[in-house]
């Protein structure tokens, strides 16, 4: 990668976070500490509002923003083969918004590329045992509840069918065991529970805070599941 190139990849990467630290920019770009020292003040002369926080890293100053990103064939082809894996690591929700942000993608392709990319999408199929088939659509509003730490109400039917309603703060989603599942501290049970989406009957998010004030982290709660990460 030339230097332009690696630039305007650091530029992304910073727009993509809130904070990015040195160590970060030099382990993506494969680069010492130094160049990426050089690279921000670069950048900086550049007219590029680059600011430090320590402990935390690297931001652009707040109203900044890139035109419009355009985006070469590999990378609109990798998009296009990630829409295949929806089918079977998604859900609707997800779906509809992964075509949705696609087609923005398109929006910015050469007329070249996007008959190519057409030609590719006729040609790529992937066959997904029924298991994998989600036809929930629920997370989308299980991402933003967890972003925005706001309590959701649930109806779930467990194992052997039995309903309850659950009032939950959600702190997390991990796949496994080929399913969804919601991990979320339960105000019904007063404690965390592992509840597997494709069996939630519905879900309202309230916009309600969440009432208890720390939570683990997602990664501890991985630890105890019965699987070997």
């Amino acid at each position: 990668m030339n230097r332009i190139d690696r630039l305007f990849g650091i530029l992304i990467l910073l727009q993509s976070r809130k904070y990015v630290t040195a160590e970060k920019i030099a382990d993506q770009f494969d680069i010492s500490i130094r160049t990426v020292y050089r690279d921000m003040r670069a950048l900086g002369e550049q007219g590029v509002p680059i600011s430090f926080e320590p402990h935390k890293g690297y931001f652009i100053v707040q109203g900044y923003f890139l035109p419009p990103i355009s985006f070469n064939s590999d990378e609109a082809n990798a998009l296009l083969l990630m829409e295949r894996f929806l089918t079977g690591f998604g859900d609707k929700s997800i779906a509809h918004h992964y075509t949705t942000a696609l087609n923005k993608v398109k929006g910015v392709l050469r007329s070249s590329q996007k008959e190519k990319l057409e030609n590719l999408n006729e040609n790529i199929r992937l066959q997904l045992p029924e298991r994998l088939k989600n036809d929930t659509e629920y997370l989308s509003v299980l991402q933003n509840a967890i972003s925005a730490k706001c309590i959701v109400e649930i109806d779930y039917k467990n194992k052997k069918s039995e309903a309850s309603k659950r009032e939950v703060e959600p702190i997390g989603l991990i796949f496994y065991a080929f399913s969804w599942h919601l991990i979320a501290w339960c105000h019904l049970r007063n404690e965390y529970r592992d509840f597997k989406v494709i069996n939630i009957v519905s879900v309202k998010c309230t916009e309600t805070p969440f009432r208890k004030s720390e939570h683990m982290a997602l990664n501890d709660y991985m630890k105890i599941l019965p699987v070997d990460y």
